[in-house]
């Protein structure tokens, strides 16, 4: 795990590029195994990337937001066609029926916004859309607010690393920290809500 944070993360948004980029966003959004993909901390170093020069802003907003889309519209259809079948399954490394069942009481509890509101908390994103599915959500009502959510959590996480070192100049040097702060951020949410739920 010591590849999603700081220097390391940044290592690695260079090596894989806009594709690699594009293929963890897909993967973390709407694969059940891509929960533990880096998805917040991600988003806002390539940003911050980005406004070095190393990526291209637009064309990073573009590829980000199709992959964030396009995942959960695979976990939809995931959801969908298998059902009921995974709240049978047993736990494994790559699967916890634990997220699963915690993703189906937030959707529960705030329905179709679930979609959006799911983008800002790790885990709780990659399974959404499959519970979504399972649920049998609408499909136009998943698409719309899936294309709301996508769009708002690309914009304000990459926006928000390509701006924050114009408005704080040298904050690339304390990535590390940043990153952990957002890391902590994205994690609250959740946090409270399972205590809430408690």
């Amino acid at each position: 795990m010591d590849w999603f944070t700081g220097e390391n993360l940044i290592a690695l948004i260079k090596a894989v590029g806009y594709l690699g980029i594009f293929a963890i966003v897909f993967a973390e959004s709407g694969l059940f195994f891509g929960f533990f993909l880096p998805g917040d901390s991600l988003l806002f170093t390539a940003g911050l990337l980005a406004s070095q020069h190393v990526f291209d802003i637009t064309a990073l907003v573009f590829l980000i937001a199709a992959g964030a889309i396009l995942g959960d519209q695979v976990g939809y259809a995931f959801g969908k066609s298998v059902g009921p079948k995974l709240f049978k399954r047993e736990s494994t490394f790559l699967f916890n029926q634990k997220n699963l069942i915690r993703a189906r009481n937030f959707y529960e509890q705030y329905g179709a916004i679930t979609i959006v509101l799911a983008r800002f908390m790790p885990i709780i994103r990659t399974f959404a859309p499959i519970v979504a599915g399972i649920g049998g959500m609408r499909y136009r009502t998943f698409v719309i607010y899936n294309i709301l959510g996508g769009l708002l959590w690309t914009l304000s996480l990459v926006l928000s690393g390509y701006y924050l070192v114009k408005i704080i100049p040298g904050i690339e040097q304390y990535i590390t920290w940043v990153v952990v702060g957002i890391v902590i951020i994205s994690v609250v949410p959740m946090i409270s809500h399972t205590i809430k739920r408690k």
